[in-house]
């Protein structure tokens, strides 16, 4: 394949080279001469065997999606209206190029020969799972369809990637495009409550915007400060209203991003397509991949949770209710009130806080403590790099060496909040581990978060929520670092079920809490003291505090989630109907009750533009193995090098080349069970 070398396809993409107006022609041109490679390749043979199929159609994939890849993850942390375009442009040609490929019918028949072949059973484990899912991914695109069937389905793909993209754009541009500015004369009265350190950032964005006073917005560190933090019970109703009717019909800017439509045609197209493929729902669809084997299994496992926490979730929020007609005389506790009392709870009961905490754990420490700790568990070792081009002056970039010296992953951190940049946490994969007999490709990941950044002279702090964040999406990290499979399609997190993607993740916070692991990560950004014991044992006597209202939160979004993705009448799946769906699995779920101004859905990316879809229920299914793997590091110790070393090799080292089961039980000795889960959220059940 005739491809130059470009910015985009480089070992590391080189940003400041990349132009917005190469996007389309670059990526078409990869495009095409990647489908021109398949029909050459497909014609040299008609029965094929592993090593002349996979090998040459694995390289066509690399080169794409290290094309890809910056632009993608450009426009989720620098976007801007040309690189919109831009995007929106390219995504239809990507899906109508991946429909074309997984609906090429030569294609497919090649992999089930090699399925059905006599080599099979002769093939390297590894290399079997990659035909196995191959020949299941063929099928799950459509393969089999007749010609007619085979266009709808191309045309419902690509509907619904331009619904997912815009729905996401949605809600960036209605969280970009809302402030509240202060004066300098109401600031003392109305920011009353309010950290410091949040007061010097909002007024750090006022003058940037060239006014006097003080900006808050919408990005999480700025709404988190003023709902957990401000004394002011009305600027708290103002934030929280516009921050949960974003990108809605309703709120400050109502019908200027709104997303009711689009959610509803979200769900529609994803139910159309399910059928399409002889599937009951878009539920049952979504599992073929997964761990979970029926809907039943998922909603059992969601519900019988929800009943065990919703007891002591009642009993917390009662709680917030009588603290906050005692303490603050609100006999009307509203939500915004109740991440305000319950912070004052917090502190009255345990004497601590977030922001006490920041000071003990500035930028540098943590990341240092985080890396140490990775050293111990996996004697990898980490070192940072200056001469590697990235898209924002503050994005840092990392080496990770094995006990040889040799490269074996690198990665990227960019983890302050700003404008352009899409909100949460999240890690992607720039390079995928990916070996040929001429060439070793190693995985480098994009580790992006939305911290608050240095303010004037003082270093970024982290509240320890913040931490156990970034050691989540380091867990991720390593799971695409580490591995050890050579195959493009099963390295890293590739071809990992959804639903156990979180176990490496959640399974890293565990660190967060331990003694020996805060030692590490501690040391506070002027006298460089290490978190004091008393702060640690008050901050892990607080770990539970409210943990049911917290697990049921969850539970809720997950029931949520899996309910509305079995729902096929399309006379239920309007924004209506949807919104009416939310509020009945809160009601019979929850226990907070919520405005009717209220549109959590408007803007829950991780089910209508991300990759959660009828899977939001992943994160309790994989938290439940998480806590019982770390079980395991609490038995033999938390740096114990043979148990990190049997975690590596089981889990991390090897990505999707095993089912994820067949893993935890290699590594664990025994199937998951919830006993260290609910210890963990200090829910006791009696037996």
């Amino acid at each position: 394949m005739r491809i130059i070398e470009t910015p985009f396809t480089a070992t590391l993409p080189l940003f400041n080279q990349i132009k917005i107006e190469d996007i389309d022609p670059i990526l078409t041109l990869i495009m095409d001469e990647n489908l021109i490679a398949v029909d050459k390749l497909l014609a040299q043979a008609t029965e094929f065997k592993f090593e002349d199929l996979v090998l040459p159609l694995q390289i066509l994939d690399n080169t794409l999606a290290n094309a890809f890849s910056p632009v993608r993850h450009l426009h989720a942390v620098k976007d801007s209206p040309e690189l919109r375009e831009a995007y929106n442009l390219i995504l239809p040609k990507l899906t109508d190029y991946q429909t074309k490929i997984s609906q090429n019918q030569a294609l497919y028949q090649a992999y089930e020969h090699i399925l059905n072949s006599a080599e099979f059973p002769k093939l390297q484990p590894e290399q079997q799972q990659i035909i196995r899912h191959a020949v299941r991914d063929f099928k799950l695109s459509g393969v089999a369809l007749p010609k007619n069937k085979q266009r709808i389905y191309a045309e419902l793909r690509q509907k619904l990637s331009q619904l997912q993209t815009q729905f996401e754009q949605n809600v960036l541009d209605s969280t970009d495009n809302w402030h509240h500015d202060i004066t300098e004369e109401d600031a003392q009265r109305v920011l009353s409550g309010i950290p410091e350190r949040a007061k010097q950032e909002a007024q750090q964005r006022a003058r940037q915007a060239h006014i006097m006073g003080y900006r808050f917005g919408l990005d999480y560190p700025s709404y988190s400060a003023v709902i957990t933090f401000a004394d002011d019970r009305d600027l708290r109703e103002h934030c929280y209203h516009a921050y949960n009717t974003r990108a809605s019909d309703v709120g400050p800017n109502a019908r200027k991003w709104d997303n009711s439509q689009i959610l509803s045609d979200i769900i529609k197209t994803r139910q159309t397509l399910a059928q399409l493929l002889g599937f009951k729902d878009y539920a049952h669809y979504s599992l073929a991949t997964k761990m979970a084997n029926d809907p039943k299994q998922v909603t059992d496992f969601l519900s019988d949770l929800a009943l065990k926490a919703k007891p002591m979730a009642k009993k917390e929020y009662e709680a917030i209710q009588a603290y906050a007609a005692k303490h603050y005389d609100i006999n009307n506790l509203e939500p915004w009130d109740v991440a305000y009392v319950s912070e004052k709870m917090r502190e009255a009961e345990f004497n601590i806080n977030q922001e006490q905490l920041r000071p003990y754990f500035p930028e540098q420490k943590v990341i240092s403590g985080l890396f140490e700790i990775i050293q111990k568990l996996y004697q990898v070792q980490v070192q940072e790099r200056h001469d590697v081009e990235t898209w924002d002056p503050s994005v840092r970039f990392f080496d990770i060496l094995d006990k040889s010296n040799q490269l074996i992953g690198q990665f990227y951190f960019d983890l302050y909040a700003r404008p352009g940049k899409r909100s949460g946490a999240w890690m992607d994969e720039c390079r995928s581990r990916f070996s040929t007999p001429t060439q070793k490709q190693t995985p480098v990941a994009y580790l992006t978060c939305n911290f608050s950044g240095p303010v004037g002279n003082t270093p970024a702090l982290f509240t320890h929520q913040e931490v156990i964040t970034l050691f989540h999406e380091f867990g991720h990290g390593l799971h695409h670092m580490l591995t050890q499979i050579d195959y493009l399609a099963i390295s890293g997190i590739s071809g990992v079920a959804w639903d156990a993607v979180e176990v490496p993740s959640q399974f890293l916070e565990n660190w967060c809490w331990q003694e020996e692991a805060i030692a590490l990560i501690s040391s506070h950004y002027e006298t460089h003291e290490p978190l004091p014991k008393t702060m640690l044992d008050k901050l892990k006597a607080a770990k539970n505090f409210q943990a049911g209202l917290g697990t049921l939160r969850q539970l809720e979004f997950g029931l949520f989630d899996f309910s509305l993705h079995q729902i096929t009448d399309p006379k239920l799946l309007t924004a209506k109907t949807i919104l009416a769906l939310n509020k009945k699995i809160r009601t019979e779920y929850g226990v907070i009750k919520v405005p009717e101004y209220h549109r959590f859905a408007h803007s829950f990316g991780h089910i209508f533009a991300g990759g959660y879809a009828a899977g939001y229920y992943s994160y309790m299914w994989a938290e439940v193995m998480a806590c019982d793997a770390f079980a395991r590091f609490e038995e033999e110790g938390i740096f114990n090098a043979q148990t990190g070393a049997s975690f590596l090799t089981h889990i991390l080292a090897k990505g999707g080349s095993e089912d994820f089961d067949k893993l935890f039980l290699a590594f664990r000795g025994r199937e998951p069970n919830q006993t260290a889960f609910l210890k963990n959220k200090g829910i006791y059940v009696s037996q």
